[in-house]
């Protein structure tokens, strides 16, 4: 039976493992590290799945992001990924069960809104993520516009123009 768990009881060595079986080592490059560099995850925002044996097979980390505008104002999000899953159990539903319990937990604290890198088709299925405020977003990097997603979890509207990096100061 698989278990949630905070992702910091995990080992960073776990952590990194199964980042590069579900993403390949040369992950560091994308867009998504860029926007993030340099923040630590935020451990009240990222889980851990545990097989029976105790073993890490899926994590989700949540980090500290703003949009920065024109005027020098930031806006503060929190970026949701990458959601990982060890592909010898890919399939399963882990990622889903992830994914609800960080839109669960940042719900419960009326976090700043959520933003991710990904398909619009899913994660606004299941969970409400939409690229309708990010028309104004852009990125250090290569990005598909209608894959830039974000989610308010208090009713706060989303929107704004400005460029996405990771954030001066960390508050979820």
């Amino acid at each position: 039976m698989s278990v949630i768990v905070p992702l910091n009881m995990m080992s960073r060595n776990a952590i990194e493992q199964l980042l590069d079986a579900a993403f390949g080592p040369d992950r560091h490059g994308r867009t998504a590290y860029l926007i993030r560099d340099g923040m630590p995850w935020l451990p009240e925002l990222s889980f851990g799945m545990r097989d029976g044996e105790g073993r890490l097979i899926g994590s989700l980390q949540s980090w500290p992001v703003a949009l920065a505008h024109e005027d020098g104002s930031r806006t503060p999000l929190i970026m949701v990924g990458p959601v990982a899953v060890d592909p010898a159990v890919q399939g399963a539903g882990h990622g889903r069960a992830l994914m609800d319990a960080v839109v669960a937990a940042a719900r419960a604290r009326r976090s700043d809104p959520l933003m991710m890198i990904g398909d619009p088709e899913y994660y606004g299925r299941f969970w409400g993520f939409s690229a309708e405020g990010t028309g104004g977003w852009d990125c250090p990097g290569p990005f598909e516009p209608r894959r830039l997603l974000a989610l308010s979890v208090d009713g706060r509207p989303i929107g704004g123009t400005g460029m996405l990096g990771p954030r001066a100061t960390v508050r979820a």
